[in-house]
């Protein structure tokens, strides 16, 4: 290929541009003059993408919000369609959002675009019918998650694990004495950290049982110390709200961001469903992982039986065995959850059987996300066209 390699990009959350940039930066060792283009967030744009459209334009979360912001989007989303389709990237990268960037990869495809989907969509848990839509759409997938790509392997849709960027970013070993100083947490105390959610909605349906667990906990052992990273102002404010209703004796410091310093700082952790929980994983940190939909999307999957997964916390999804408390709805009772997370404080052996568990994850996660999503793009390229450059 002699032309400078030319690289569209979507990335519609802060995840996937966090993700983009590194990207970016792997290509750009590799191919020094490639260019790129696209949507794209802050980070992205620092490491070099021609902006089209902001990220956070895409960036609508929860069903009913979606539905109301639908002619926008989907206004949006054909003009996008457009630009691509006109400026005819040598490769398309969607990466994380797979909702928005499976329908303009399809499109793309059948296009004649070679198109990659960064992040696999969670169709091994729910929703494997979407499988053919994938195999349609796009010419790879790069999974973050080992048995992702166990599962496209099955499928026969072709796909790479290239590791996860949060087990190439936090240290094997994490420092909780610095952590604490950093936090101005005494050395002594048992730290609780809580973290509710990263979106609005998700904080709204979980903060009430938080506080319930907390102040079950706090009755049992007044000593214990409550941090909470909050991932916007938007949710701090939701979950302050909420612990000054329900738990208004129990003090919890509120710190904006700085998860991973509060997860490091940590004994035991009750977190939401997500990525939080791998982040509580690779530092080490004992945890249960609680999951609360709104009240008609978990009757459907509950009536309809979606979920095809046996679990949905990460750390068990990656141990393939229950290794941390999950709770989902109606589990999601104070009391049980608050005694899972003092035996853990207590039992010191388990919590090292623990610790040796997640040891291994990470080490199984750290790859080097990405330069490895690079190689596979370029090899990608290289087996279709002329070479781009030689991974190494």
């Amino acid at each position: 290929m002699s032309e400078p390699l030319r690289v569209g990009l979507l990335a519609g959350e802060a995840s996937g541009d966090t993700l983009g940039a590194d990207l970016i930066r792997s290509l750009r060792e590799l191919v020094p003059n490639a260019t790129f283009f696209g949507v794209a967030g802050p980070k992205m744009q620092a490491a070099g993408c021609e902006t089209w459209e902001p990220a956070e334009s895409f960036a609508v979360m929860g069903l009913f919000d979606v539905l109301r912001d639908l002619p926008r989007l989907a206004r949006l989303l054909a003009r996008i369609k457009r630009m691509f389709l006109t400026a005819r990237p040598d490769v398309f990268i969607g990466i994380d959002a797979p909702d928005t960037n499976l329908r303009v990869a399809r499109r793309l495809h059948a296009a004649g675009i070679p198109t990659v989907q960064y992040v696999s969509p969670q169709v091994w848990a729910w929703r494997q019918g979407r499988a053919r839509n994938i195999r349609e759409s796009v010419d790879l997938v790069l999974c973050l998650l080992p048995f992702e790509k166990r599962f496209y392997d099955e499928h026969g849709i072709p796909a790479e694990f290239v590791g996860h960027p949060l087990a190439d970013a936090i240290p094997e070993t994490v420092d909780r004495g610095a952590a604490r100083r950093q936090l101005n947490l005494p050395q002594d105390a048992a730290v609780v950290a809580l973290l509710p959610g990263s979106r609005r909605g998700e904080v709204a349906r979980l903060a009430s049982d938080f506080a319930a667990t907390i102040r079950w906990m706090a009755e049992r052992r007044p000593e214990l110390k409550f941090v909470a990273p909050m991932a916007s102002a938007a949710t701090r404010q939701i979950f302050s709200r909420v612990l000054a209703r329900e738990a208004p004796a129990i003090q919890v410091q509120l710190i904006d961001g700085q998860a991973t310093t509060v997860l490091s700082a940590a004994d035991v952790v009750l977190v939401a469903s997500g990525t939080a929980s791998l982040e509580a994983a690779l530092c080490k940190r004992p945890m249960v992982v609680v999951y609360r939909l709104g009240t008609l999307t978990a009757w459907l999957l509950t009536r309809f039986n979606l979920v095809r997964s046996k679990f949905f916390a990460q750390p068990n999804l990656l141990a393939d065995r229950r290794v941390v408390g999950e709770y989902f709805q109606q589990q999601i009772v104070p009391e049980s959850i608050g005694a899972e997370l003092l035996m853990w404080l207590d039992d010191t052996e388990r919590r090292s059987a623990l610790e040796g568990e997640f040891s291994r994850i990470h080490a199984e996660l750290r790859r080097g996300a990405g330069p490895r999503a690079a190689q596979a793009v370029l090899a990608l390229l290289n087996a279709r066209h002329s070479p781009v450059a030689r991974p190494p």
